[in-house]
Formats: C-alpha cells, sequence, structure tokens
C-alpha cells in the first residue's frame, strides 16, 4: 500500500428509530459530499429524552476517517 494520510472528523447522527439508523444516517449524510470514506467508529450512544422521560431520539457520536487529497 502506498503511504497515505487519512482524516478524521466527528459526526453525531440522530434517529427515531435505533442507534443503528442513527450512525447509517451520519455515514450516508457524510458520503454525500466527502469522497473515499474508510472507517467509521462509533464512539458514543446516547438518548434525547422529553420531560417525562420518554426517548425521543436515539443518537450515535461516530469519528469518520476519509483519505486525505492534499496539494
Amino acid at each position: 500500500m502506498p503511504d497515505s494520510v487519512y482524516k478524521v472528523i466527528e459526526l453525531i447522527g440522530t434517529s427515531s428509530e435505533s442507534w443503528e439508523r442513527a450512525a447509517t444516517n451520519a455515514v450516508e449524510q457524510a458520503a454525500r459530499s466527502l469522497r473515499d470514506l474508510r472507517v467509521a467508529e462509533v464512539v458514543e450512544l446516547d438518548l434525547q429524552l422529553d420531560a417525562k422521560g420518554k426517548v425521543e431520539a436515539y443518537r450515535a457520536k461516530l469519528n469518520v476517517s476519509f483519505k486525505f487529497e492534499g496539494t
């Protein structure tokens, strides 16, 4: 493999269905504007709750890497 450089960004995806869907939403949205996505690592899962403690949304925080195209 030739020498490469990768950039890592943090994303937070949300879903009213599940953590898996929240993570997928984040990656799919990133793929619309970034090329060469390589790895997505889930680093944190949490829930957004309403005033009565009912789950409103699932949230997944991810570190996503993509190949850096320098000059």
